[in-house]
């Protein structure tokens, strides 16, 4: 796993000891991405990883692209991220043509991180907690099943 800044890098690509690359062995082709504390409330993301989940890869972005949430842009750009991961290593790969227009978010999914506690003063000498929740991000993209059964 490589780190970019914020943005983790987990890309799987295998290669099988006869020589036979992951699409002629009927394994599906994905590679994933991480994004790791982002400050904002895991709950506030996970509405919008809903929405994206399960959809083909450009009509995701596009639809990210016109919502108005702070976390589309994290969602985004991992989302890019993951399909960068899954298009370069294959670049010099002649036998391994993956179609881009034809990927799918296959996983979305918004873990916990780390919070930042702090306190609030109130009256009598009080203080009330606040919690400053942040996420992670982890996104993964693949060719879809009919398809990589084909290749």
């Amino acid at each position: 796993m490589k780190q970019y800044g914020r943005v983790a890098v987990d890309a799987l690509i295998v290669t099988l000891q006869s020589g036979q690359t992951v699409a002629q062995h009927n394994e599906t082709m994905q590679a994933t991405a991480k994004a790791k504390h982002i400050r904002i409330s895991p709950r506030k993301m996970r509405i919008v990883a809903d929405v994206v989940r399960g959809q083909n890869v450009q009509e995701s972005l596009n639809t990210l692209h016109f919502m108005p949430q702070k976390a589309t842009t994290f969602i985004e750009r991992t989302i890019q991220s993951a399909v960068a991961n899954l298009l370069d290593p294959n670049q010099n790969d002649s036998d391994v043509r993956i179609d881009e227009e034809a990927l799918i978010v296959k996983e979305i999914y918004v873990d916990e991180g780390p919070m930042l506690k702090r306190f609030q003063p109130v009256s009598r000498g009080r203080a009330h907690p606040i919690l400053k929740r942040s996420s992670h991000l982890t996104v993964v993209v693949a060719l879809p099943e009919d398809e990589s059964e084909e290749a």
